[in-house]
């Protein structure tokens, strides 16, 4: 980038932009937002989210997108990144996730197939609070936010895989088969439900902000991420500055350079602010 001063900010969705399973950012964060794009820095979706459930959003002014865990990327009108599965690799994850404890969901770019099976468990009373990504899937299930059966898969590209099961030993097979090719995420161990994500080892969020910054020419230190579950680690850990959010992952936090408010509190309008990308009360007057 031609001035040192601008920087490249990557902002999660679920739990960081909007409350999760929501498609309305607060205000403050819109205003906060279009602030530090009028002041020359560039604004990038960093979400676990495929397009086709992100798209709510891109009605506001973003510079690109990082879809899928890294593994759809746009930049302005240019496609940066395109890495589904191919067949044998879904069929073979599909293979080993296999088991009536896990329940998945296949995340194509324009739709999302979903295991029926998880409504019974999502549909339990929960005591205490849920974390982003499991409220975006109850959510999602819920309010049909493009999540169909799986038995109307039709054999389009997949990108991602959401998993939920009841114990850890529930992946133990999974995991031993795809663990050479294969990340698996689980968020923050909460309520009886473990919830997380299966990435390919060639992406993950940390490696979409590498290939934004090369695409832009611009140096990792003047990238800025925020995120609020531990999908986000890659994320917080390659960014030049860390940000969780106060709502956010306990475990996160440890990782993070700085932690701001939470997400229904100008969490993210004070922490640009703070780090110098707006005047707040010139973006606010």
């Amino acid at each position: 980038m031609e001035e040192r001063n601008k920087k490249l900010i990557f902002l999660d969705v679920d739990g960081t932009l909007v409350p999760p399973g929501s498609n309305i950012p607060p205000d403050s964060a819109l205003k906060a937002i279009q602030a530090a794009r009028a002041n020359g820095h560039k604004v990038f979706l960093c979400t676990g989210r495929n397009p086709a459930m992100t798209a709510p959003l891109f009605q506001y002014d973003f510079d690109g997108s990082i879809n899928c865990a890294g593994s759809y990327i746009t930049c302005g009108n240019d496609i940066l990144y395109d890495r589904p599965m191919s067949d044998d690799e879904r069929d073979h994850v599909m293979d080993a996730m296999k088991s009536r404890s896990i329940f998945c969901i296949m995340e194509a770019k324009d739709a999302s197939f979903g295991d029926q099976r998880a409504d019974r468990l999502l549909s339990m009373k929960l005591p205490g609070k849920l974390n982003s990504e499991l409220l975006r899937w109850r959510r999602a299930l819920e309010e049909d936010l493009g999540v169909v059966p799986m038995s109307r898969y039709d054999g389009r590209p997949i990108y991602k895989i959401s998993f939920l099961c009841l114990r850890k030993w529930n992946l133990r097979r999974a995991r031993r088969i795809l663990k050479n090719h294969y990340q698996f995420v689980l968020q923050d161990f909460l309520l009886g439900l473990i919830n997380g994500e299966l990435i390919n080892r060639d992406f993950d969020k940390g490696q979409g902000i590498r290939r934004v910054c090369e695409y832009l020419g611009a140096d990792l230190k003047d990238a800025i991420g925020f995120g609020d579950s531990m999908n986000d680690l890659q994320m917080i850990e390659t960014a030049g500055i860390g940000v969780c959010m106060g709502n956010g992952s306990r475990k996160l936090k440890k990782r993070a350079d700085l932690i701001c408010g939470d997400v229904d509190k100008d969490g993210l309008a004070r922490a640009f602010e703070q780090l110098g990308l707006i005047n707040y009360h010139h973006a606010f007057a």
